[in-house]
């Protein structure tokens, strides 16, 4: 489908932002996006807190500011209202803790549950944040570990217990706000959150739209606990091998990596992230600053060089 036209579009699905970007004004634009997804843990309150960040953070990575958010809830109603309840009430705990008003929205009947928000924020024309823009000797900033996805997977499988996965769970339920905030007044070159693409299918959007590549450093891609335990035993999502295939056309591997530890690590760089964390794009200078800013809660992963989209990893 071809976008539609229109000189106060400022951003719309050309490169695969995170939001669409309207200008009311010289000094205000819209921030459009809506996500929504079935439940990636048993308890109806994480699952609607996890959600809810999720949908928030497409905000966060265009550098704007949420502001209200509709419910989305497909849900079955054989399956009475508490668990439903739960999943709304999970939802406005953090969209509170967002300053974000829920201001309505719409229920079906479903088999499957889901839930999700439509979101509208603001940011200033001038200042938003786009996946393009990167720059040859940029720094890239990874401000959460990466190895949700696996460890959906291993709840779903029931090697683990849900309170075994608190750390999961609280990663993905963690908002992007301040990784947003601690990047304001930096020259951030570009930027997007890690989601249903795996790490190395966004940094790949962010450089491909770029025009450059990026060199990523794993032995410090911060991941979760047991992720590479979990990934040596196969125990990643269905949806992760259609991504590494599609990946594998684009990564390049140190020739350091024998080929056994290339199939690990892909299974984790390829690994569909729920609400992941923001990847920056600085300059140097500003990524020390940013980094300082956020106090160890950010990990520089690597750097951009001149090139039309490869991903090598050292």
């Amino acid at each position: 489908m071809a976008p539609m036209l229109n000189d106060d579009l400022l951003c719309g699905f050309e490169t695969n932002d995170d939001a669409a970007v309207y200008r009311l004004s010289d000094t205000h634009a819209a921030l459009l996006t809506v996500d929504f997804f079935t439940p990636i843990v048993d308890d109806p309150y994480d699952f609607g807190r996890i959600t809810a960040a999720n949908s928030l953070s497409d905000i966060y990575a265009m550098g704007g500011t949420p502001l209200t958010a509709m419910n989305m809830l497909a849900f079955s109603c054989a399956l009475g209202t508490d668990a439903a309840a739960e999943i709304l009430r999970g939802g406005a705990d953090v969209c509170a803790e967002a300053g974000v008003v829920i201001v309505g929205g719409h229920t079906i009947d479903d088999a499957e549950p889901k839930y999700g928000l439509s979101v509208m924020g603001t940011v200033h024309p001038d200042e938003v944040w786009l996946n393009r823009g990167a720059q040859p000797d940029d720094v890239l900033i990874l401000t959460k570990p990466i190895g949700t996805g696996i460890w959906g997977t291993a709840l779903k499988r029931e090697v683990v217990l849900e309170s075994e996965a608190r750390e999961a769970i609280e990663s993905m339920a963690l908002l992007n706000k301040a990784a947003a905030e601690a990047a304001k007044g930096l020259d951030v070159h570009a930027c997007t959150d890690i989601t249903g693409f795996g790490l190395a299918g966004h940094i790949h959007e962010m450089a491909l739209a770029s025009n450059v590549n990026a060199e990523i450093a794993l032995d410090v891609v911060p991941l979760l606990p047991q992720v590479k335990e979990f990934a040596a035993r196969g125990i990643v999502p269905g949806r992760t091998a259609d991504i590494a295939s599609w990946a594998q056309e684009f990564i390049v591997f140190d020739e350091t990596y024998p080929a056994d530890e290339q199939e690990l690590w892909l299974n984790i760089i390829c690994d569909p992230q729920t609400s992941g964390g923001l990847l920056l794009a600085l300059p140097r200078d500003d990524a020390g600053e940013y980094l300082q800013r956020m106090g160890g809660l950010a990990v520089a992963i690597g750097q951009c060089a001149a090139g039309e989209g490869t991903l090598r990893f050292i």
